[in-house]
């Protein structure tokens, strides 16, 4: 659905020339929901802007459908955007419009009839929920609410791609999570391709089907959510991941099993069915070593189960090791803490 080819972005300030995105390739496919990740500052709304070229690129391809937005302007790049739908943090409502007004706004421009434009407007404030708020102004509503309508307009022409810049940073957590639910059922439903700029790995972690990481205006990993949360590669991934998945230990206890003879600190990380495997009692059974539970947490990806737990390992080298084939054997992830067989 979209193809970025050796993307660039450069902006001329007093002080030099700023890149804000350097060398950025990515294909993300039909249906997905892809989440992008950084740092504020990172390149990441740089980014998604220019998606729908509201920033002009310096160099480098956007194809969106088959279609280079790059080769594009005036009245052929006006009609390719109304493919791409788009939400922000703040989401730049008219205030003096109703609700309905708000969502009818893209489709006077697009000069429908205004028959047409009131028929498309019920559906989408049906599907957003806020039938009862059709004739309500911003001024009225929560910020959930808001995003609501900010979501049914950027739908309002069928585009297939949606675009997401932080769309729910200025919410708080329950109202995130509806909003979340909302995006991940439109997906599902309408077959759209979501694109979602976020600093929150909890985001990532609750709709996407796949995930970017953005630091200092380069991707430095990219894949399926639940291998980049599995066996993350850059550092700044692994920063991220350790926000919803906590698993570092005090140094002072490393310091303490340090001196332990036989032992080491192993972390093992469970994915879907796993999660609910009795890994820990049949590894007791089966390679007789001792094991101490230091920490361990269960949550989800999206619908998968995912889990990790911490733990120290005693006994000779031949039941460690003894242990880590035995593990491996049943493809769990195993990292290794502290001591080494």
């Amino acid at each position: 659905m979209i193809q970025i080819k050796q993307l660039v972005k450069k902006y001329s300030s007093r002080q030099g020339t700023v890149t804000a995105i350097d060398d950025v390739s990515l294909h993300i496919p039909p249906g997905a929901i892809y989440g992008i990740i950084g740092l504020s500052g990172a390149g990441k709304s740089t980014l998604v802007r220019c998606l729908n070229l509201l920033e002009k690129p310096t160099s480098g391809q956007i194809m969106v459908a088959g279609q280079d937005l790059t080769k594009l302007s005036g009245k052929a790049l006006r009609q390719a955007r109304q493919n791409i739908g788009m939400i922000f943090q703040h989401f730049y409502l008219l205030q003096s419009r109703t609700v309905t007004e708000n969502i009818a706004f893209p489709l006077e421009i697009a000069g429908l009839p205004k028959k047409e434009i009131m028929v498309r407007v019920k559906e989408l404030l049906h599907l957003v929920g806020l039938e009862d708020k059709a004739l309500a102004y911003p001024s009225q509503l929560s910020g959930g609410q808001k995003q609501r309508v900010g979501i049914a307009r950027a739908l309002a022409t069928k585009p297939q791609v949606l675009l997401c810049d932080e769309a729910t940073s200025a919410l708080d957590p329950q109202t995130t999570l509806s909003i979340l639910n909302l995006l991940r059922d439109i997906n599902q439903n309408l077959g759209l391709t979501i694109v979602m700029i976020t600093h929150e790995m909890k985001v990532i972690k609750e709709i996407c089907t796949d995930v970017a990481v953005i630091h200092e205006a380069r991707i430095v990993e990219y894949g399926p959510v639940e291998s980049v949360f599995i066996q993350p590669q850059s550092e700044i991934g692994r920063e991220f991941i350790a926000t919803v998945f906590p698993s570092e230990l005090p140094a002072e206890l490393l310091r303490e099993f340090a001196t332990h003879q036989d032992s080491e600190i192993i972390r093992i990380q469970f994915l879907g069915s796993r999660a609910s495997d009795p890994i820990i009692t049949d590894l007791l059974r089966t390679c007789d070593v001792r094991a101490n539970i230091l920490y361990g947490s269960i949550d989800h990806l999206r619908s998968t189960l995912f889990g990790t737990l911490t733990l120290e390992l005693q006994g000779t080298p031949e039941q460690l090791e003894g242990a880590h084939h035995y593990l491996a054997s049943r493809e769990l992830k195993v990292e290794v803490i502290q001591g080494a067989i």
